[in-house]
């Protein structure tokens, strides 16, 4: 520009008018376009930050965390053995409760045989146990073991539980053969033998014998056939007998 003026520039604001119809149609479809292709996106950045919270929640704070342990189940154990047992944290979060490390510990008490730990949401964990039934006693010195249905000595008492025979035994346990002998002998017992049991005397696999009531004896010698002993057994009881031998039940002996 002459005289080495300079130019005054302004910003204009154009009117929408100015700007044809077919311009903005255009605009607003690319604008549309634009949108639509980005709310995926958006959607699924929201269902993780969702996800993420929910999580965070559940796992990672007490929100949800354990406030109850429910114990059902328990007879002779007290409901705070079983939970002292459980050993979980107060508010620990329910999700990150390991199940089977709960139910191994609490399976690890003498007198429980079964155990289900589940999840009560939102902050209750239920143990259910089962525990063991005695079937014998075993007299130690002056103590009494009680063992279950498969040989397990699970208590200990200082007297025999009444209406529980008692079962002549030097180690019992599982493992232990003179312990199966007896267990499969008390199995095949008829109801009328059973109630005149006072105890089973295991020797060896091959020397059983009951010791009934009135100080009466059967002599069952190893626990093969036992159903067919019991059955000849129960047959003679009513006999004025001090012994009777089934150790061969299909030649028995009277004394």
């Amino acid at each position: 520009m002459a005289g080495g003026g300079t130019r005054n520039w302004r910003l204009v604001r154009a009117d929408t008018d100015a700007v044809p119809p077919s311009a903005r149609r255009f605009m607003a479809r690319a604008r549309q376009r634009r949108l639509r292709a980005a709310l995926p996106w958006l959607a699924g950045a929201g269902v993780l930050l969702l996800a993420g919270g929910v999580t965070w929640v559940v796992y990672g704070t007490s929100v949800l965390g354990v406030k109850t342990v429910e114990v059902a189940g328990a007879q002779s154990l007290d409901p705070g053995q079983v939970r002292a047992a459980a050993a979980v944290p107060d508010a620990r979060p329910l999700a990150r409760v390991d199940l089977g490390e709960v139910a191994a510990r609490v399976r690890g008490l003498a007198p429980v045989d079964k155990v289900t730990v589940t999840r009560s949401w939102p902050s209750t964990l239920r143990i259910e146990v089962v525990e063991r039934v005695a079937v014998a006693a075993v007299p130690i010195r002056d103590q009494f073991t009680l063992i279950d249905d498969e040989g397990v000595p699970f208590e200990v008492a200082a007297a025999a539980p009444a209406g529980l025979p008692l079962a002549r035994l030097e180690k019992p346990g599982p493992a232990d053969a003179n312990t199966g002998s007896a267990l499969k002998v008390l199995a095949a017992l008829s109801d009328d033998l059973r109630e005149q049991l006072v105890a089973i005397s295991v020797a060896s696999p091959v020397a059983i014998r009951l010791e009934l009531r009135g100080g009466r004896v059967v002599i069952w010698g190893d626990d093969t056939e036992s159903d067919l002993k019991s059955k000849v057994a129960t047959s003679l009881l009513g006999r004025k007998s001090a012994e009777i031998d089934v150790s061969a039940p299909k030649i028995v002996t009277i004394r």
